[in-house]
């Protein structure tokens, strides 16, 4: 197995590459604006550190959100293209689950990231790999009664200390964690979800009202 991970459903444009025990390199940079500038980059940074070339990978895994639209889709595009073109299978892992498992909390948690519009895209955990309920977006405010107490990780539940007192890192999602939550599902025989994006919600582009058509004549 050699998987190739990556994911920019949050700021953090991330990638790594595990070998089906151990990640053996990655790279995480945090800027929002500039997910497809940085990406591909970084596929070849962590290549190069490994010593390995593109077509030694067997799968790759895509954080599916939630995220915004724009920096979501470069993650997701980016995946699908190298599925085809090295015949590989394109796995689809949630993002809040790849920082949860990074979380390594051992009882009930929440993880939460920034949705911006002063909403969080949230979800709650047993530990920190099983998801009770989620994902959604929400503003803090309006889900405060169901998270009252637990634990919280993401830059999301760190924007908002008086929904989420206990918030603590990390911040981004990492692709080694989703590497190695995936390379543990895959080896125990779990299916991943389809590399599908959760959105959550419209984009923020919308056609205008009164939108009128114009047709060649």
């Amino acid at each position: 197995m050699l998987l190739l991970a990556l994911d920019t459903a949050t700021p953090a444009v991330t990638v790594a590459v595990h070998d089906g025990t151990d990640v053996i390199a990655s790279s995480s940079q945090v800027d929002a604006r500039r997910h497809g500038e940085l990406l591909l980059p970084a596929v070849d940074r962590v290549f190069a550190e490994a010593g390995l070339k593109l077509d030694a990978v067997t799968g790759i895994v895509v954080g599916i959100g939630p995220g915004p639209y724009t920096g979501l889709r470069v993650g997701l595009m980016t995946a699908d293209t190298f599925g085809l073109a090295l015949g590989v299978p394109v796995h689809g892992l949630c993002t809040l689950d790849g920082l949860a498992y990074a979380s390594d909390i051992d009882g009930p948690f929440v993880v939460a990231t920034d949705a911006r519009r002063k909403e969080v895209y949230w979800a709650r955990y047993a530990d920190s790999r099983t998801r009770l309920s989620g994902p959604a977006v929400d503003r803090p405010a309006d889900i405060a009664d169901q998270v009252a107490g637990l634990p919280a990780v993401g830059a999301g539940a760190l924007l908002y200390p008086d929904t989420f007192p206990n918030a603590h890192e990390p911040q981004h999602v990492s692709a080694a964690a989703l590497a190695s939550l995936a390379a543990e599902k895959l080896a125990a025989g779990e299916e991943l979800p389809a590399p599908r994006p959760l959105y959550l919600r419209r984009p923020d582009a919308q056609v205008p009202k009164n939108y009128k058509v114009v047709t060649p004549k």
